[in-house]
């Protein structure tokens, strides 16, 4: 994909069978993190709230959940149907998209950053 200068244009310029999803992560992050500023960062979206909050980005086969470490290895259990690494979650475009886990995700990543401004 083209490197668009916003959120809206990163998804309108996503093929139509996969906008949806698109959409629906995107809602799932705001839905969470309401106060979150959102804004392309190397090329995809990303969300800051009190620090590095998420990313998404379209690939060929999936789309990529990018959230800061440790998030990923503590929730590793609620994974398992996924391939991950140390900050991504691939999910697979021909799966649906697992909305309350993602929502549980950046929750869990809002809670370490608060913690740490909290310092």
């Amino acid at each position: 994909m083209k490197r668009q200068q916003t959120v809206e244009a990163y998804i309108a310029a996503a093929p139509k069978e996969v906008r949806g999803k698109l959409r629906a992560l995107r809602a799932a992050i705001r839905s969470v993190a309401p106060d979150a500023v959102e804004r392309i960062s190397y090329g995809m979206p990303y969300y800051g709230y009190k620090g590095r909050l998420a990313y998404f980005r379209l690939s060929k086969n999936h789309i990529g959940l990018y959230l800061p470490p440790p998030v990923i290895q503590v929730h590793k259990k609620d994974l398992e149907d996924y391939e991950t690494a140390t900050a991504t979650i691939r999910f697979p475009l021909g799966d649906k998209l697992p909305v309350v886990l993602i929502k549980k995700l950046v929750k869990a990543r809002m809670k370490l950053n608060e913690a740490k401004k909290g310092k």
